[in-house]
């Protein structure tokens, strides 16, 4: 009798969890749809400063061109979803802590909340950076390297493809100090051993570089160069982190309220 009413209680608590879980991702779409509405009005001035580099460095009289019938609608409205998603992260970020937090030790609540937040601090920077620094750079070198006889115009939906892949490789790559800093903090690794694969670290940051860039030396020097970087900012700020202590009894066996 005894193992039907735990196992009940189980399922019972399962269910609420998958309840919550979609309670949680249902408001989060809804606020993703609603910041898409109140933008999509704007969907054509963002798409323009996202084109604003390459428009910048194509030659005098060259333009885009959109070779699929629906992609001057569907490439503005791609562009204008990554927006709203960006502007709504804070609140999908909350969620996420929400509906983690009940479960999680005292010690894990002070580690997690501060990642969140600077994860997302960091991939926005990253982003700035591909944007400000690196695609002027990029799109003025290809503009200029164009052949005697040859038009450049680029396609939108291909060029917001690429811009996407790249704000995500540098999202992720200014990600770096906040993963080498968790991985000490957990101590999955330690400072020291961080310090003898540097070499290694720094190689694997130009094959990055290489895998992620247009295939030109200078692009990828501006992905492996901030890579490593931060990878010395994060053994920087290592130094002052130190592994949890032991939990205390009472917080092992039940999550802080």
């Amino acid at each position: 009798m005894n193992e039907s009413t735990e196992s009940a209680e189980t399922q019972e608590t399962f269910i609420s969890h998958l309840i919550e879980l979609r309670t949680r991702l249902m408001r989060s779409i809804v606020a993703v749809v609603i910041v898409l509405a109140i933008l999509f009005p704007f969907a054509k001035d963002i798409y323009e400063f996202l084109a604003r580099p390459l428009l910048r460095a194509l030659p005098q009289g060259a333009t885009m061109i959109a070779t699929d019938v629906t992609g001057t609608f569907l490439v503005p409205l791609k562009v204008t979803l990554v927006a709203a998603f960006l502007i709504a992260l804070p609140y999908v970020l909350w969620q996420v802590w929400a509906f983690v937090a009940p479960g999680l030790y005292r010690s894990e609540k002070r580690l997690v909340l501060p990642v969140l937040v600077s994860s997302c601090c960091f991939f926005l920077v990253g982003m700035s950076f591909a944007y400000f620094v690196v695609f002027p750079v990029a799109f003025h070198f290809f503009a200029h390297y164009t052949p005697v006889g040859v038009q450049m115009m680029t396609d939108i939906d291909k060029y917001v493809t690429f811009v996407l892949k790249m704000f995500i490789a540098f999202g992720v790559t200014f990600e770096t100090p906040v993963v080498i800093v968790v991985l000490v903090r957990l101590g999955v690794v330690s400072l020291a051993k961080l310090k003898s694969v540097r070499p290694y670290a720094i190689v694997g940051a130009f094959i990055i570089g290489a895998l992620f860039t247009p295939p030109d030396i200078l692009s990828q020097c501006l992905l492996a160069v901030p890579l490593w970087m931060l990878y010395e900012i994060g053994l920087l700020v290592a130094r002052f982190v130190s592994s949890p202590a032991a939990r205390a009894p009472d917080e092992e066996t039940e999550p802080a309220k």
